[in-house]
């Protein structure tokens, strides 16, 4: 009888786990880095009082350095929502490009952290240049590259460990799960801190604080010359129809501020100077303390589609620009007022339009009843009937420069649109909207509104498929200075529609049927909607 005795135990074999996708993680990385970057930056700039943003800084330069059109391309895509596409925009090319120094530091150190040395740099110049930059609004930025670059060669240190624990041959995985672990904890417990950091302090900004705080307390005085009431007329009773008034939250808002200025009027000045006899600085009290005056004006952005929705009428509050030069007194050939806002923004105003006896510009400080509220220019904006607004409606206003066109321009004129901008003869169509459905043989109202301000509508046409014009029925306004309601009743056949609408000015004037996009002084052509009758 044989037996067999073994002679060895069975061998563990020993076996290597390569991370996978270590690319990849480098990658998560580089986009923790960029986090830290924003999260400590943001921190210094609430330090500052709100000043030094780098992310503010850098959206600000890309408006400023956008070519002509971009700023039209823009509204027409997003509307109102431009800022935040812009910023959503930004945040992509951010992550993408955190997230190659996060590949490439891993592959060939330290270039990764260059990259991020040389976005700084970018941001330390777009910083530098905004108006108004201080001494250390830099300093925010220059924390927020070293906090980057720290946290990505440490977190990237904690990847290439992992990376040598799962390559070991070894009978146990725990070196490369303690790796990871520690890899994991750091890169996420950073990422958190950064968005937190980042998002408190740019919701903390004790400048905005304050500034919110300021708008609260403030009584607005009442109007020495009050303005015409809102006629019953003026408001037809039509489901769909724009109101006659624009409440404030919904009152259109395109400016070039990223973020909303936050300025305490106690601080608030107003310079009027250049070519004038007398110059004068205008303070917070002062300004309440004059007589104020009330008017109903549409505004509208000169961006504006033929049928679009930016454009607004408000009850304003104010102090008259022209009493305000009267004072300062203008001289020589001067034909223009270059106003500034406290963001760098710069707007040139017809000096004659402003003297104008018969043109309500003013000085606002009340929007609808209440102070204006801080994205439509708290403490003072200019309101200009009958222009549009890149050549007159300044937000946050604290200069006014007496000049010449010949001699300046705002802020848009460099950039391809016209130094003047008279508001076009324009209707809308709101109701019914193109592409719905009505019922066949049932009374259907066409309604909207119509606009020219300074100058009035007098009449409203429709037509439908290309038949003969109709007069609409036409609301009554407050002034020439708003737009007016229209409706016209109509009986539609079953089948497809084409409605046209086109207005008749004060003056006498039809508005025209060619069709011209916004730039370089604002879009022209007749509004049109498609509806389907069953």
């Amino acid at each position: 009888m044989t037996t067999e005795t073994p002679t060895d135990e069975p061998t563990v074999q020993p076996s290597t786990t390569p991370l996978r996708r270590p690319a990849l993680l480098a990658a998560a990385v580089g986009v923790v880095a960029a986090a830290a970057f924003l999260g400590v930056a943001e921190f210094g700039a609430l330090l500052l009082g709100g000043a030094g943003s780098p992310l503010v800084a850098v959206g600000s330069a890309v408006i400023d350095l956008a070519p002509p059109g971009a700023k039209d391309l823009m509204v027409a895509l997003f509307g109102t929502g431009d800022k935040v596409a812009l910023f959503v925009l930004m945040t992509v090319l951010v992550v993408a490009i955190s997230a190659g120094a996060g590949v490439l530091e891993r592959a060939r150190p330290p270039f990764g952290a260059l990259v991020f040395a040389a976005g700084g740099v970018l941001a330390l110049l777009a910083v530098s240049t905004r108006s108004g930059s201080g001494t250390f609004d830099g300093a925010p930025t220059v924390l927020g590259v070293v906090a980057a670059v720290v946290v990505l060669r440490v977190v990237l240190r904690r990847l290439r460990r992992w990376e040598a624990a799962a390559a070991v041959p070894t009978a146990s995985p725990r070196p490369a799960s303690v790796e990871r672990r520690a890899f994991l904890v750091w890169g996420v417990t950073t990422a958190t801190v950064a968005v937190v950091v980042g998002t408190a302090s740019r919701l903390g900004s004790s400048a905005m604080q304050a500034a919110a705080a300021a708008r609260r307390a403030v009584r607005l005085p009442g109007a020495a010359v009050r303005g015409p009431a809102v006629p019953a007329g003026a408001s037809l009773d039509v489901e769909g129809i724009t109101p006659y008034l624009t409440p404030n939250a919904d009152f259109y808002r395109i400016d070039t501020a990223l973020r909303v200025p936050a300025v305490d009027p106690a601080d608030w000045s107003l310079r009027v100077h250049g070519a004038v006899e007398q110059e004068i600085t205008l303070r917070w009290d002062e300004l309440l303390a004059l007589p104020l005056e009330e008017h109903v004006a549409t505004l509208s952005c000169v961006s504006n589609e033929v049928g679009g929705d930016l454009i607004g009428t408000a009850r304003w509050l104010g102090y008259p620009i022209r009493d305000l030069l009267a004072r300062a007194r203008p001289t020589g050939d001067a034909d223009m007022v270059l106003s500034r806002s406290v963001d760098g923004f710069s707007a040139g105003t017809p000096l004659d339009v402003l003297q104008d006896d018969g043109t309500a510009a003013l000085l606002a400080v009340g929007m609808n009843g209440e102070p204006l509220p801080a994205e439509h220019g708290f403490p003072v904006r200019m309101v200009v009937p009958g222009l549009f607004g890149y050549v007159s409606a300044t937000k946050w206003v604290t200069e006014l420069e007496v000049t010449r066109f010949a001699d300046a321009q705002g802020y848009w004129t460099p950039r391809g649109w016209s130094e003047r901008g008279p508001v076009k003869l324009e209707s809308r169509i709101d109701t019914p909207r193109n592409g719905t459905t009505v019922a066949a043989g049932e009374r259907v109202a066409i309604a909207g509104v119509a606009w020219q301000p300074h100058t009035g509508v007098k009449a409203v046409e429709v037509r439908v498929d290309g038949d003969t014009w109709q007069r609409a029925e036409l609301a009554d306004s407050a002034s020439a200075d708003t737009w007016r309601q229209w409706v016209l009743r109509w009986t539609p056949a079953e089948g497809s529609h084409r409605i046209e609408v086109r207005a008749i000015s004060a003056d006498g004037q039809v508005q025209t049927s060619v069709e011209r996009p916004p730039a370089p002084n604002g879009a022209t052509g007749w509004h049109s909607v498609t509806v389907d009758a069953r």
